[in-house]
């Protein structure tokens, strides 16, 4: 097994699809080891933040329970498997949706629900909104370890999407499984949703926006590497 040290090149990707500065990208790659770290410890913080839902679901369901403390492990073991020289395409995909999804579905909830969670603690508030959009940064690098391959953006659609189904649709076990809201599900909201309404259609957006730019990056990665081909061809 041997260890990465070298940094991958930074691929010629618009700025639409790429948005972080190399220099951000150079330094997490850099410290790849303490974003693992960060992240395991965000994993650990984002189970016991569920430990009471996880109380109130039935075993087996639990695995579509803890939707971004999964996020933060997956990229922590992507991370870490591609600087073993090891990396899971599979793995970084599934952290890629799972850290943009969660990274923004969460921020999004907060503001949607701002009155209601106005009795959280403003350092929870803010700890909770900020370290959730830099889930979103992180995966935005990920295109830097991998070219995702089609079968897995299948995983990471598959997985999520089973996600999405069991949280909002047909739950399976139960009732459905997504993270706790401050208000009850049939809260009146806006345009004549209700509050179970208004998380279901952020968190699909975001799931076919993650899905849809996992698959961009990669038609955009081919091409830029037919166009390198054909400069270089005789």
């Amino acid at each position: 097994m041997t260890a990465t040290s070298r940094l991958p090149d930074r691929t010629s990707l618009p700025t639409y699809f790429a948005p972080v500065p190399k220099v951000i990208e150079d330094l997490g790659l850099r410290l790849a080891w303490v974003v693992v770290a960060v992240n395991l410890l965000g994993t650990v913080f984002g189970f016991w933040y569920y430990s009471g839902q996880f109380a109130e679901t039935a075993t087996i369901m639990w695995p579509w329970v803890p939707d971004s403390p999964l996020a933060t492990l997956f990229i922590a073991l992507a991370i870490a498997c591609w600087k073993l020289g090891r990396e899971q395409a599979w793995l970084t995909a599934l952290a890629f949706v799972g850290n943009i999804v969660l990274g923004l579905w969460t921020p999004f909830t907060l503001l949607v629900f701002a009155d209601a969670y106005a009795g959280l603690h403003w350092a929870m508030y803010n700890f909770l909104f900020w370290s959730h959009l830099a889930m979103v940064v992180q995966a935005l690098v990920l295109y830097r370890i991998t070219d995702f391959p089609l079968y897995a953006v299948a995983v990471a659609a598959v997985w999520y999407g089973s996600n999405l189904v069991v949280d909002y649709f047909v739950p399976i076990v139960g009732d459905p499984h997504h993270t706790s809201i401050p208000v009850p599900r049939d809260t009146g909201m806006f345009l004549e949703a209700d509050a179970l309404g208004v998380i279901a259609a952020g968190e699909v957006t975001f799931t076919f926006a993650a899905v849809f730019l996992a698959l961009a990056i990669r038609i955009k990665l081919c091409e830029l590497g037919r166009l390198e081909r054909g400069r270089t061809d005789p």
